[in-house]
């Protein structure tokens, strides 16, 4: 397994794997790597012929100080994992290898209404960090496709965008999510969860499961709201933030059930302290 940490290193290897006609796929990630991610690696290395995971806790998209400060740094266990899963090429950059001069970082990339709801309302900045950092990646990997997981969304979403309007010739694909037993949305913030609030950890994915079954009877997203959060009110640990039912072709809001739509359901909120998101497919 090859690692880099400079740029102009794995600017040079990549671009001799593409001399040699061979296709390339990404995964960005800021580590902590859980099943999660390894399933993206999984998808990377069996339809490509090399796999590229970049680890990078990227400041920008931060927009609370606290977060960028607990999130767990685990490089040197995941450098181990991707090594048996067998990925070919891992990228782990300094922060100023990417922000050469972060008092002089000028450009900003806006998305426009996707960035002003859901993750966008609640995080403002998020999105541009993320846009940001994922346009350097790109243009430092050049991958033929790129892979994403489902657990967020709006991600996903953003990063279609991005890819469609700056003409990145990239094959995006979405992976499903992967899940604990007990169904909580595998993510890096899990291990922060004391053991003592961990059984209500999953009880975002039963609420939207509910969701969705009354949604398919009928019920209105005023009334899932409604019922979200009663239900959720139950846990004295947990804080709902939002609940959404989204129009998936387009990431918009939707005011009612439309069966020719297809559309999800995307859910927010704390455990503590701690912030989780997950969604549902409808459809």
């Amino acid at each position: 397994m090859h690692v880099f940490t400079a740029k102009k290193e794995i600017l040079y290897f990549l671009e001799n794997e593409r001399i040699n006609k061979r296709k390339i796929g990404f995964v960005p990630t800021m580590g902590a790597l859980h099943e999660g991610h390894l399933e993206l690696i999984k998808y990377a290395l069996r339809e490509n012929d090399v796999c590229v995971c970049s680890i990078f806790i990227n400041p920008t998209q931060f927009n609370n100080p606290d977060d960028l400060e607990k999130y767990p740094v685990t490089i040197e266990q995941d450098l181990q994992v991707l090594k048996e899963q067998g990925c070919q090429v891992v990228f782990t950059p300094a922060a100023s290898e990417l922000y050469p001069d972060p008092w002089r970082l000028n450009t900003t990339i806006h998305f426009g209404e996707i960035e002003s709801i859901l993750e966008g309302k609640y995080r403002p900045g998020h999105f541009r960090g993320v846009g940001l950092v994922v346009t350097k990646l790109f243009n430092i990997v050049k991958p033929h496709s790129t892979y994403f997981g489902q657990k967020d969304l709006q991600q996903f979403h953003l990063v279609k965008q991005l890819i469609r309007d700056f003409s990145f010739d990239i094959r995006l694909i979405c992976v499903p999510t992967v899940r604990a037993q007990d169904g909580l949305a595998l993510s890096s913030r899990n291990i922060r969860i004391p053991a003592e609030d961990r059984p209500y950890a999953n009880k975002f994915y039963e609420c939207l499961l509910e969701c969705k079954k009354r949604l398919k009877k009928g019920d209105k997203p005023v009334g899932i709201k409604l019922f979200a959060t009663t239900f959720l009110a139950q846990f004295p640990v947990i804080k709902l933030e939002y609940i959404e039912l989204i129009d998936t072709e387009n990431f918009t809001i939707l005011k009612k059930m439309n069966n020719k739509k297809e559309a999800a359901l995307c859910i927010a909120g704390y455990i503590n302290n701690i912030r989780l998101i997950d969604n549902v497919f409808i459809n």
